[in-house]
């Protein structure tokens, strides 16, 4: 039986990096790519951060019930709404699965797919580090939007509250202050919960056939 590995944490937390570097060491683990109508940003691929699509596709997915779980965010921009849809990459029976998204999302998953499948990888930065990291951030972007990365901050605060982390049964934390320590400390953690010695192994059975 696979598991899904579900990286979450605040805005500029690192987690994007994260998930990015633990692709690399888990070639064999597979990704789950989320699903955003909101516009792709510099540096995003569409099918490696996000899939890109419009109002309409959503519709269509949510009228044949295949929207796993759901989120939409009124910004500064607009309405963005984030979803996971059941589009067939997604077989936790037969495969090991990285996937990144929020701790609403991550409780929504566990339910479509149970409990006992998806492991929360919750990575956490002091606030004041976390902001200076985003302000870093968003001065890159080629029209930085300093309105909504606030309320981005602002809005993970309450997201990612004591009471809701403790709601979701969020009882490891993985501190992204040195990320070479952070990746490790989790590349442990994921090892910890049989993918060395199961996931690996069923992985090389699988290319084997």
């Amino acid at each position: 039986m696979g598991k899904i590995y579900y990286i979450m944490g605040k805005s500029a937390s690192g987690k994007d990096s994260i998930f990015k570097e633990l692709k690399k060491r888990f070639s064999e683990l597979k990704e789950i790519v989320l699903y955003t109508t909101r516009p792709i940003r510099e540096h995003e691929t569409e099918g490696v951060e996000y899939h890109f699509v419009g109002e309409e596709f959503l519709r269509m997915l949510q009228e044949k019930k295949r929207v796993i779980e759901q989120r939409s965010y009124d910004t500064k921009c607009g309405i963005w709404t984030y979803f996971t849809a059941d589009d067939g990459q997604i077989d936790p029976e037969e495969f090991d699965y990285l996937a990144i998204g929020t701790l609403e999302s991550y409780a929504s998953m566990r339910v479509y797919f149970g409990e006992e499948k998806v492991v929360p990888i919750y990575v956490e930065v002091e606030d004041g580090l976390r902001l200076s990291r985003a302000v870093e951030r968003e001065r890159g972007q080629f029209c930085p939007n300093y309105a909504e990365m606030c309320r981005r901050f602002l809005a993970d605060c309450e997201d990612f509250s004591e009471e809701n982390l403790e709601t979701a049964g969020i009882k490891m934390r993985f501190q992204n202050i040195n990320f070479e320590n952070c990746v490790d400390e989790i590349c442990h953690y994921i090892r910890s919960h049989g993918l060395t010695e199961c996931g690996f192994t069923s992985y090389l059975e699988r290319t084997l056939r």
